[in-house]
């Protein structure tokens, strides 16, 4: 063989391991934060005997989702050590809360990591766990947050860096139990903290985990929503969901920018963003969505600065997805979905039922020209990403999800509540 031929065969092989695993799902909510891969394009047909690649099973519970860098994926899950659920009618059990890597290629675990065991302090709504964030990683470390059992920084090959368990104890509303997940942006972590006590907003140095700025939010009670970053004109804003006001920070400072009322009770949906819009919405005893200029400031209220409204059939558990032009969301009581132009709010469709679909947890995602809508009984209808309503496949995995799924090159890891799930055209 002439070191030619084999320079070029090895430079072969690195370009296709390179496009096999092109793109990443760092963040539950996607690259860009909106719920949309720019370059994965997933099956669009699956079964638990069809285009199943691996299927690896997950202890304890959690609604958290899987989140994927190159060949591992992490997911995080609450484990009984009394071998029970964690709550057993007003007793609650010890747990190890635990983060998980597993290989990309053949879901075989490559390790586990308890990041602490503890009693949890008050219980949870019966559709919630208590690992229901999702874990979050830039490529170099991946953050596992459990609320008010902390946050944990590790190497992406299980080495503890860094952990704040410090932030107190959450009193969620109704005991409903807790679900914000934590944001990586640039140098710094963001950690919601919003509660039926002092809530605030936390930017902590993402590689010591010291605290560079703490917003207080004295006015919000519980939300479960997660922060999303947006850059706008050369600066960055940090855009939450509340039950009080949406609300945009400054990114380096975490100063207060703007506000506006009309959210609803209990917000869980996170922000998404398009070309100088926040649009921020809730669905729980109200209705309530609205597309917020950025350029804005304070009291956005019945200004301008609001570009439009709605207030029928929002979303509620799951958050919005943009996607182009394009803003979906579905309503969780009613299992409608809507599809509007994201910058003007003009309706393609409003409250269109999906078949097989009711109640959704897990918010929709966007890849390959398709919008993968997936109900808590674990089917997932999949539609082409257009102006009309227009159903490809209805597919199932004979489990329950609540996770949102990660579309990543040709492949969607679906976490469901027994096992972690590799859809892929093998």
């Amino acid at each position: 063989m002439s070191c030619q031929y084999l320079f070029t065969l090895i430079v072969a092989v690195v370009l296709l391991q390179g496009s096999l695993h092109a793109g990443n799902w760092g963040h539950w909510r996607g690259p860009a934060g909106n719920g949309s891969s720019p370059d994965a394009e997933p099956p669009l047909q699956w079964s638990e005997s069809r285009n199943v690649k691996w299927k690896t099973p997950l202890p304890g519970r959690g609604s958290g989702s899987p989140v994927v860098w190159e060949d591992r994926v992490f997911v995080v899950s609450a484990v009984s050590t009394e071998g029970k659920s964690g709550f057993d009618g007003r007793r609650l059990s010890k747990l190890g809360f635990k983060l998980f890597c597993f290989d990309r290629r053949t879901g075989e675990l490559q390790w586990e990591k308890t990041v602490t065991e503890a009693v949890p302090h008050e219980g949870t709504h019966s559709t919630n766990g208590f690992a229901s964030a999702s874990p979050c990683t830039d490529g170099e470390h991946v953050y596992a947050h459990f609320g008010s059992r902390g946050l944990y920084c590790y190497k992406v090959d299980g080495t503890l860096v860094w952990k704040r368990d410090d932030f107190g104890r959450m009193t969620t509303r109704n005991e409903f139990g807790e679900g914000s997940s934590p944001t990586v942006a640039g140098e710094m972590i963001l950690v919601p903290w919003d509660h039926e006590g002092p809530s605030s907003l936390h930017a902590l140095d993402r590689t010591t985990g010291k605290t560079i700025w703490r917003t207080e939010r004295k006015d919000e009670p519980t939300c479960w929503a997660t922060p999303l970053v947006v850059e706008h004109k050369g600066g960055s804003q940090v855009v939450m969901n509340g039950q009080t006001c949406a609300r945009g920070y400054d990114l380096k400072t975490g100063k207060e920018l703007w506000r506006c009322s009309g959210q609803t009770q209990r917000p869980v949906a996170s922000a998404v963003a398009i070309k100088g819009l926040a649009i921020v919405g809730s669905g729980f005893r109200g209705s309530f969505i609205g597309a917020f200029d950025l350029e804005g400031r304070g009291n956005l209220k019945g200004t301008r600065n609001v570009v439009w409204d709605m207030d029928r059939h929002t979303p509620d558990i799951a958050s919005p997805l943009i996607s182009g032009p394009r803003l979906y969301f579905h309503s969780g009581k009613s299992g409608m979905l809507t599809c509007l132009d994201a910058m003007s709010g003009k309706p393609h469709y409003v409250a269109e039922r999906i078949p097989e679909i009711s109640r959704t947890y897990a918010s929709p995602i966007a890849a390959g020209g398709h919008i993968y809508i997936t109900g808590r009984s674990g089917t997932t209808v999949v539609l082409k990403d257009g102006n009309k309503l227009e159903i490809v496949a209805t597919n199932s995995l004979g489990e329950g999800v609540d996770a949102t799924p990660a579309p990543v090159d040709g492949e969607l890891f679906i976490r469901g509540e027994r096992h972690l799930f590799c859809i892929s055209r093998k």
